[in-house]
């Protein structure tokens, strides 16, 4: 794997996690209305309805001109917009536009400027469900340590990417050893091959030692002749 081909894997990998954070940012927004629709309860002035470090979800497609007495909504506190509330309705006090009056259930009373007058500008959502406790997490990864998190999960990738192409480099090796391998035993069987010739064309062939003197063929025939003599 060249160093190009590790880079483009790698730019891959985090191109797939965006993908995957925008998809269910945008699945979010479609289904609530909100790109964030979890709320952490951070005081105990709905309690004990609502404990510290319980997650709301909040649904923003609910019309505020729905909300009635009794619902639990969230909203930004009128003086300032500085703070998100979670309170429940206890009574519209105007219609034209739309007023709500809301208070925590573990509160004495409504408190002006942060319970009072709630119109739809700041209006966040209604409490659609409760998940006990898991803020607990949403502190946990609070900066630094959700950037730390990043850092991690992107080094991690880094590094399964740098352990996948060691493997890769390993199996080609051991690919190429086993070619020589063949080769070699390809080369033994053609040596083979040649010695059984060349013992074959022994036995074939008589040798005639170096040290015996060889008879020219005018002398085999001059012997033969004498023999033939002599028998007559």
């Amino acid at each position: 794997m060249t160093k190009r081909s590790f880079s483009k894997s790698v730019f891959k990998d985090i191109a797939i996690v965006a993908a995957g954070v925008f998809i269910i940012w945008a699945g979010l927004w479609l289904t609530f209305g909100t790109e964030n629709p979890f709320y952490v309860v951070a005081s105990g002035s709905m309690l004990p309805e609502l404990q510290i470090y319980d997650v709301l979800i909040v649904n923003a497609n609910i019309p505020f001109e729905d909300i009635q007495i009794g619902d639990i909504i969230v909203f930004d506190r009128p003086s300032g917009h500085d703070r998100v509330i979670v309170h429940r309705v206890v009574s519209i006090t105007d219609d034209d536009p739309r007023t709500l009056r809301t208070k925590g259930d573990n509160n004495v009373a409504s408190i002006p400027g942060t319970d009072f007058p709630i119109t739809e500008k700041e209006y966040l959502g209604k409490n659609i469900a409760l998940i006990p406790q898991i803020g607990y997490v949403t502190q946990i990864l609070k900066p630094p340590t959700n950037y730390i998190l990043i850092v991690l999960v992107i080094g991690v990738m880094i590094v399964k990417e740098i352990i996948k192409r060691k493997k890769v480099q390993e199996l080609t090796f051991t690919d190429l050893l086993k070619a020589n391998d063949s080769d070699d035993v390809e080369d033994y069987s053609d040596l083979e091959t040649l010695e059984k010739d060349s013992a074959y064309s022994e036995h074939a062939i008589p040798r005639i030692p170096d040290n015996e003197p060889i008879e020219s063929s005018q002398e085999v025939k001059d012997s033969e002749e004498k023999s033939v003599n002599t028998k007559d």
